[in-house]
């Protein structure tokens, strides 16, 4: 299956282990839940997939490779107790608590989230003398003399034999125990992921010319020859932080994530070919709607692999831009929920407005912390944290240079503030949408209804922050053309599905 799919059975699975009977009591009890073993080649989302369910399901997550890990390290440093046994003193072996189990109890102390996944990766490569103390923990979840806590689901992934020399083969009793998951690269699934992570423009308009390069591991004369999905995502956060401090992409760079040297090659004479376009294009022109007929008359005229190359271009202008629109709007909707909290608190007698801002900034702190230690707090959530911290001090801020005379009034300060940034939020909204429009009449009067406009709406459609905002405040040229694809009543469901699980 795909790794999408595999998502979905690990969610599905953690949700029936998380069930508990009347008493609060979990249903399969922890000596009884299998652990999940995700099986497929590296660098396909093994370990991004895990952060996601644990940001999705709000819980923590403890991440170990266990090929760093030594016998010591994983069952704990022996010591000798004494001990009587039928009036007779004895000294008797003791462990101390693994490293590996000690580390779900200081997440629980450090974040107050009782519930987790303890994620083991590469189990089927441990070392020759923790082998055995591996199998035993995959059958019982016990390191040493300690037991996985209650509440925290093992998750274990590897790789096949013939991607890693290390690997260890397990016998029948221990498959018998797992949850095997057979996971293989599929690229329009990582598309999706893609999309919504902001992968570099370049490398999706060539993955979509030449899907074949997405993932690929060949053994040749010269040794391992190989590209992966975490090559791909690794080297597009690289390009954009050379592109943002105006360092050359080049052959070099992009040899160092994808290491395969004709895929390598091929793609630093695409990223040259898709920065000419770049420039030649003028996507702000566009989407500011000026009428450009030598831009026109090119992009009429371009083969498909040059008009693809376009489409990339724009729709990253335009969906970065609507991505800032739904993060602004998510952190507004915090906003609001924080000033709630304030306006009970200076509804009191004698209440003080700054100390009822100290304690809403002093929530959301600890919020952010605690998510950004557990891993349950996607990018996303962390900005909306971060930008409700700054408003709260902003507006602290504001109470301090116009003292209000009470209660009521200081809210009536934060409020006016607050509509404030609802407005602007508003005017943000308004433009992403007329450069969504100008770039549908650019594309309806360039290419009328060519494939190219069905590569636009699907594109947009399975975009998470376009369909987001589309759900939300509506583009007219786009529900024109997807009436024919049908994509968008089965979008709106799957937003009101998210928001629900939001709210």
């Amino acid at each position: 299956m795909n790794i999408k799919q595999a998502k979905e059975q690990i969610k599905h699975a953690m949700t029936a282990y998380f069930t508990k009977d009347k008493f609060g009591n979990y249903v399969i009890p922890i000596e009884k839940q299998r652990p999940i073993f995700l099986m497929g080649p590296p660098g396909i989302g093994k370990t991004a997939i895990m952060e996601q369910i644990a940001q999705e399901l709000g819980v923590a997550l403890v991440s170990y490779s266990m090929t760093h890990h030594t016998r010591q390290s994983a069952l704990g440093l022996p010591f000798i107790e004494t001990k009587i046994y039928g009036g007779q003193e004895y000294s008797v072996s003791e462990y101390t608590m693994s490293e590996i189990i000690a580390a779900c109890y200081d997440m629980t102390e450090a974040t107050g989230l009782k519930e987790g996944i303890l994620f083991l990766d590469e189990i089927n490569c441990v070392s020759e003398t923790l082998a055995p103390s591996m199998l035993q923990f995959l059958q019982y979840k016990i390191f040493g003399r300690h037991r996985v806590p209650e509440g925290w689901i093992v998750v274990t992934a590897g790789n096949p034999p013939e991607y890693n020399n290390s690997v260890r083969d397990f016998d029948i009793v221990t498959w018998d125990r797992l949850k095997r998951i057979d996971v293989e690269p599929d690229f329009d699934v990582w598309k999706e992921y893609a999309y919504r992570s902001g992968v570099h423009p370049a490398i999706m308009t060539y993955l979509d010319i030449k899907k074949a390069d997405f993932y690929k591991i060949e053994t040749t004369v010269d040794g391992k020859s190989f590209v992966t999905a975490r090559g791909w995502s690794d080297l597009s956060d690289m390009i954009r932080l050379f592109e943002q401090n105006s360092i050359q992409v080049d052959e070099s760079l992009v040899g160092q994530y994808l290491q395969n040297r004709r895929i390598a090659k091929d793609f630093a004479v695409y990223y040259d070919l898709f920065n000419k376009y770049r420039s030649d294009y003028q996507i702000d022109r566009i989407l500011a709607g000026e009428p450009v007929e030598v831009i026109k008359g090119r992009a009429r005229a371009a083969r498909f692999d040059e008009r693809l190359s376009l489409l990339g271009l724009l729709l990253d202008a335009v969906t970065g831009e609507l991505r800032e629109v739904c993060n602004e709007e998510k952190a507004q909707t915090e906003l609001l929920a924080a000033l709630k909290s304030v306006r009970l608190e200076l509804a009191r007698p004698g209440a003080d407005p700054d100390a009822a801002l100290n304690k809403q900034i002093a929530q959301r702190q600890k919020t952010l912390e605690s998510g950004r230690k557990s891993g349950s707090l996607s990018a996303d959530d962390q900005f909306a944290q971060q930008s409700v911290i700054a408003a709260l001090e902003a507006e602290r801020a504001l109470l301090t240079r116009e003292p209000p005379e009470n209660g009521s009034a200081a809210f009536a300060l934060l409020k006016a503030d607050f509509d404030k940034r609802t407005k602007a939020l508003k005017k943000h909204a308004e433009e992403a949408g007329k450069k969504l429009s100008n770039m549908f009449k650019f594309c309806e009067d360039v290419f009328e209804e060519g494939q190219e406009m069905v590569i636009l709406v699907t594109e947009l459609t399975f975009s998470y922050y376009g369909a987001r905002f589309i759900s939300r405040y509506g583009c007219k040229e786009y529900f024109a053309h997807n009436k024919e694809l049908l994509f968008y009543e089965r979008q709106k469901e799957i937003i009101a599905e998210l928001e629900d699980l939001e709210l």
